[in-house]
Protein backbone atom coordinates (compact mmCIF):
# COMPACT_ATOMS: atom_id res chain seq x y z
CA UNK A 1 0.00 0.00 0.00
CA UNK A 2 1.81 3.45 -0.83
CA UNK A 3 1.45 6.25 1.63
CA UNK A 4 0.15 9.18 0.87
CA UNK A 5 1.98 11.83 2.87
CA UNK A 6 -0.58 14.90 2.38
CA UNK A 7 -3.35 12.32 3.91
CA UNK A 8 -1.33 10.41 6.42
CA UNK A 9 -3.69 11.70 9.18
CA UNK A 10 -6.94 10.59 8.25
CA UNK A 11 -8.47 7.18 8.38
CA UNK A 12 -7.04 4.28 6.43
CA UNK A 13 -10.72 3.96 4.60
CA UNK A 14 -10.70 7.27 3.33
CA UNK A 15 -6.76 7.20 2.06
CA UNK A 16 -8.45 3.83 0.43
CA UNK A 17 -10.87 5.51 -1.68
CA UNK A 18 -8.53 8.29 -2.49
CA UNK A 19 -5.92 5.32 -3.68
CA UNK A 20 -8.94 3.93 -5.75
CA UNK A 21 -9.11 7.24 -7.39
CA UNK A 22 -5.62 7.16 -8.37
CA UNK A 23 -5.56 4.45 -9.80
CA UNK A 24 -8.69 4.35 -11.32
CA UNK A 25 -7.10 7.65 -12.75
CA UNK A 26 -9.84 9.89 -11.81
CA UNK A 27 -8.38 12.05 -8.85
CA UNK A 28 -8.06 15.06 -10.88
CA UNK A 29 -11.52 14.76 -12.74
CA UNK A 30 -12.81 14.81 -9.09
CA UNK A 31 -11.12 17.91 -8.15
CA UNK A 32 -11.92 19.85 -11.37
CA UNK A 33 -15.52 18.73 -10.74
CA UNK A 34 -15.51 20.44 -7.38
CA UNK A 35 -13.03 23.02 -7.38
CA UNK A 36 -13.68 24.97 -10.63
CA UNK A 37 -12.58 28.43 -9.71
CA UNK A 38 -9.49 29.76 -10.93
CA UNK A 39 -7.99 32.75 -9.25
CA UNK A 40 -6.40 35.96 -10.85
CA UNK A 41 -3.98 36.17 -7.83
CA UNK A 42 -0.23 35.57 -9.97
CA UNK A 43 2.27 38.32 -9.05
CA UNK A 44 3.47 39.09 -5.72
CA UNK A 45 1.83 42.77 -5.46
CA UNK A 46 -1.53 41.10 -6.27
CA UNK A 47 -0.48 38.45 -3.25
CA UNK A 48 -0.36 41.21 -1.05
CA UNK A 49 -3.53 43.04 -2.01
CA UNK A 50 -5.36 40.08 -1.63
CA UNK A 51 -3.71 39.27 1.55
CA UNK A 52 -4.25 42.52 3.32
CA UNK A 53 -8.26 42.74 1.99
CA UNK A 54 -8.71 39.28 3.95
CA UNK A 55 -6.66 41.14 6.80
CA UNK A 56 -8.62 44.11 7.01
CA UNK A 57 -11.76 42.20 6.70
CA UNK A 58 -10.98 40.17 9.86
CA UNK A 59 -8.08 41.14 11.69
CA UNK A 60 -8.23 45.03 11.54
CA UNK A 61 -6.57 45.53 14.94
CA UNK A 62 -3.62 42.77 14.16
CA UNK A 63 -0.29 44.06 13.46
CA UNK A 64 0.85 44.98 9.64
CA UNK A 65 2.37 43.23 7.25
CA UNK A 66 5.35 44.11 5.36
CA UNK A 67 5.46 41.79 2.64
CA UNK A 68 3.72 39.00 1.18
CA UNK A 69 5.26 36.91 -1.74
CA UNK A 70 4.76 33.63 -3.82
CA UNK A 71 8.09 31.80 -2.74
CA UNK A 72 9.17 29.13 -5.04
CA UNK A 73 11.92 27.03 -2.68
CA UNK A 74 9.12 27.37 0.24
CA UNK A 75 7.90 23.51 -0.32
CA UNK A 76 11.25 22.06 -1.29
CA UNK A 77 13.43 23.74 1.83
CA UNK A 78 10.67 24.62 4.69
CA UNK A 79 8.21 21.03 3.88
CA UNK A 80 5.66 24.12 4.77
CA UNK A 81 3.06 25.71 2.21
CA UNK A 82 3.29 28.68 3.67
CA UNK A 83 5.22 30.67 5.93
CA UNK A 84 4.40 33.38 8.40
CA UNK A 85 7.77 35.14 10.10
CA UNK A 86 8.43 37.80 12.26
CA UNK A 87 11.85 39.53 11.44
CA UNK A 88 13.69 41.54 13.62
CA UNK A 89 16.22 44.69 12.57
CA UNK A 90 17.99 47.37 14.81
CA UNK A 91 17.57 50.85 13.61
CA UNK A 92 19.63 53.14 15.63
CA UNK A 93 18.75 52.21 18.93
CA UNK A 94 15.88 50.97 18.30
CA UNK A 95 14.80 46.99 17.45
CA UNK A 96 12.23 47.00 14.71
CA UNK A 97 9.95 43.83 13.63
CA UNK A 98 8.04 43.12 10.32
CA UNK A 99 6.09 40.45 9.41
CA UNK A 100 6.40 38.73 6.26
CA UNK A 101 4.17 35.99 4.77
CA UNK A 102 5.18 33.46 2.16
CA UNK A 103 3.43 31.08 0.16
CA UNK A 104 4.78 28.33 -1.98
CA UNK A 105 4.40 29.20 -5.47
CA UNK A 106 2.13 25.87 -6.19
CA UNK A 107 -0.65 28.54 -5.21
CA UNK A 108 -0.13 30.69 -8.32
CA UNK A 109 -2.05 28.09 -10.65
CA UNK A 110 -4.01 26.14 -7.77
CA UNK A 111 -7.78 26.64 -7.54
CA UNK A 112 -9.24 30.14 -5.60
CA UNK A 113 -10.65 27.72 -2.59
CA UNK A 114 -6.91 26.64 -1.71
CA UNK A 115 -5.04 30.00 -2.05
CA UNK A 116 -7.26 31.45 -0.03
CA UNK A 117 -7.58 28.30 2.67
CA UNK A 118 -3.81 28.81 2.59
CA UNK A 119 -3.67 32.97 3.32
CA UNK A 120 -6.41 32.63 5.72
CA UNK A 121 -4.26 29.62 7.66
CA UNK A 122 -1.21 32.12 7.16
CA UNK A 123 -3.18 35.07 8.38
CA UNK A 124 -4.44 33.30 11.73
CA UNK A 125 -0.63 33.23 13.07
CA UNK A 126 -0.81 36.78 13.58
CA UNK A 127 -3.10 35.85 16.31
CA UNK A 128 -2.10 32.90 17.13
CA UNK A 129 1.37 31.21 16.78
CA UNK A 130 0.73 27.49 17.51
CA UNK A 131 -2.01 25.22 15.86
CA UNK A 132 -4.56 25.13 18.65
CA UNK A 133 -8.14 25.23 19.20
CA UNK A 134 -7.99 28.98 18.63
CA UNK A 135 -6.46 29.13 15.67
CA UNK A 136 -8.56 26.64 14.07
CA UNK A 137 -11.65 28.42 15.45
CA UNK A 138 -10.23 31.86 13.81
CA UNK A 139 -9.37 30.18 10.51
CA UNK A 140 -13.19 28.88 10.89
CA UNK A 141 -14.38 32.42 11.09
CA UNK A 142 -12.47 34.01 7.97
CA UNK A 143 -13.20 30.84 5.91
CA UNK A 144 -16.29 28.69 7.20
CA UNK A 145 -15.32 25.54 4.61
CA UNK A 146 -11.57 26.04 6.38
CA UNK A 147 -11.25 22.01 7.31
CA UNK A 148 -13.24 21.14 4.32
CA UNK A 149 -10.55 23.12 1.89
CA UNK A 150 -7.77 21.91 3.65
CA UNK A 151 -8.57 18.28 3.32
CA UNK A 152 -9.33 19.14 -0.43
CA UNK A 153 -6.16 20.91 -0.59
CA UNK A 154 -4.18 17.47 0.52
CA UNK A 155 -5.95 15.48 -2.16
CA UNK A 156 -4.63 18.69 -4.88
CA UNK A 157 -1.29 17.81 -3.65
CA UNK A 158 -1.67 14.50 -3.43
CA UNK A 159 -2.88 14.70 -6.97
CA UNK A 160 0.15 16.71 -7.95
CA UNK A 161 2.27 14.03 -6.26
CA UNK A 162 1.20 11.11 -7.74
CA UNK A 163 1.33 12.73 -11.35
CA UNK A 164 4.19 11.43 -13.64
CA UNK A 165 6.49 14.32 -14.18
Amino acid sequence: MTPLKYLAGYPAALQQQVRELIAADRLGTWLQQRYVEPHEVRNDRQLYDYTQALKERYLRQSVPLSKVIYDSRLQVLKHALGTHTTVSRVQGSRLKSSREIRIATVFREAPAPFLKMIVVHELAHLKESDHNKAFYQLCTHMEPDYHQLEFGLRMYLTHLDARPD
